[in-house]
């Protein structure tokens, strides 16, 4: 008779075992994975949110400083501020009259647009839209998308007294000693504000 035994086997139990061991282990990869993915995907949209707004802000800032255009004796030139919400949410609607330059393109084009800024309802949520206008062309331009999602739009005069909401310069009759405007972003579970000043300078005589 030989004296080698036959090889021994894993048992049922043994591969149930190891089975369930190495289903723990995966899910514990795939979760470290999949929240590494998604933190990621937060951080990006952060940025990008972050980018949009600083572009944002900064152009309403050099657009008000630099370009904003009125003159009492022109009907045309106007300096609107509208107070508005969304959901409960500011969404004020800015509109002004701007000195543009020239655009290169082959129709012509006067040196004055119209600026505005409005936010819109969007699936639920705010965007805010932009749209530039030739001041002296009828046809009604499409509205840019400035900021794909915010938590509310706010603009703010001051009259040299006091904060307000709205204005006309059909009423006033002279653009505002100051512009602070007010964007909200969502940050994770936390809304957070971002505000920028701006001191219109150009009138004309």
């Amino acid at each position: 008779m030989s004296n080698i035994s036959p090889n021994k086997g894993f048992t049922l139990l043994e591969l149930l075992i190891a089975l369930a061991l190495l289903a723990i282990l995966s899910a514990a990869l795939y979760g470290t994975y999949f929240s590494l993915m998604r933190g990621r995907e937060v951080a990006t949209a952060g940025m990008e949110s972050r980018r949009e707004l600083r572009v944002t802000l900064d152009m309403l800032r050099r657009e008000l400083l630099c370009s904003a255009f009125y003159n009492r004796t022109n009907k045309r030139l106007h300096f609107v501020v509208e107070d508005r919400d969304i959901f409960g949410k500011p969404a004020s609607s800015l509109e002004f009259t701007a000195i543009s330059a020239p655009s290169g393109s082959e129709f012509p084009t006067s040196d004055l647009v119209t600026l505005r800024y409005q936010p819109v309802e969007k699936d639920n949520k705010i965007a805010l839209g932009r749209q530039v206008k030739d001041l002296f062309v009828t046809q009604e331009p499409a509205r840019y998308p400035q900021m794909d999602e915010v938590e509310g739009f706010l603009v703010e005069c001051y009259d040299g007294g006091k904060w307000v909401k709205s204005w006309d310069t059909a009423i006033n009759m002279g653009l505002p000693k100051s512009v602070r405007i007010t964007v909200r972003i969502r940050e994770g579970e936390k809304t957070v504000d971002f505000f920028t000043f701006a001191t219109p300078r150009v009138t004309g005589n």
